[in-house]
């Protein structure tokens, strides 16, 4: 077991430095990583700076498949729990309210046991669109502009996306492999970006 562990939380360091590798040229010239530390073998948290006023207190926590933990990995892979980055951040001006949207994949329910197969159910199978939690009494998606712009970006694989008055006042989670292609790491931040202008455009 301890040998296990030694080389599995070595295993999870070496992926944390790439991802924060992914990070910073992700940020390249618009801002840098100032620190990064490990809360445990699997969770990796790095402090953020950039000169623009866009992002304050900004940081991101990557957690990894627990890997140094056999039993909680064999868990993690009986129920496919993706590796995630999630950024957090104060933004310019305070929130007035709160928003969270999670994207979930599909959906399922059984339609009840077959005559052919007693054994057997038959599945139908959904593609929901996005589950919106607000706190805003009266709510209208188009005149959303922070919504607006999470679902026009397909490219990105955005999990969740959090707004609230209370630090950190942004979130968002995206799968972790999704920052491995340049391209597509630095359409993270330009998403990011456009969804923090989204909510101070809504505030004003």
């Amino acid at each position: 077991m301890a040998v296990w562990y030694v080389l599995f939380s070595a295993y999870n360091r070496r992926k944390g430095s790439e991802a924060l590798r992914w990070v910073q040229s992700a940020c390249a010239g618009k801002g840098r990583i100032l620190d990064s530390k490990w809360l445990n073998s699997s969770r990796l948290c790095a402090r953020l700076h950039f000169p623009s006023r866009s992002f304050e207190n900004a940081y991101v926590t990557m957690k990894f498949r627990p890997r140094a933990m056999p039993v909680q990995w064999l868990l993690s892979q009986f129920h496919k729990q993706k590796e995630t980055l999630t950024f957090e951040a104060d933004l310019g001006g305070c929130p007035n309210f709160h928003l969270e949207v999670i994207r979930h994949r599909w959906c399922a329910h059984s339609r009840g046991i077959t005559s052919r197969k007693r054994n057997q159910r038959e599945w139908d199978i959904y593609e929901p669109g996005p589950v919106v939690l607000t706190t805003r009494t009266h709510w209208k998606e188009d005149s959303t502009p922070e919504l607006n712009t999470l679902m026009t970006v397909r490219q990105q694989d955005v999990l969740q996306v959090r707004f609230r008055p209370e630090s950190p006042q942004f979130s968002a989670t995206i799968a972790l492999e999704a920052l491995d292609d340049p391209k597509t790491a630095s359409g993270f931040l330009t998403t990011l970006r456009e969804l923090a202008a989204g909510a101070s455009a809504h505030r004003q």
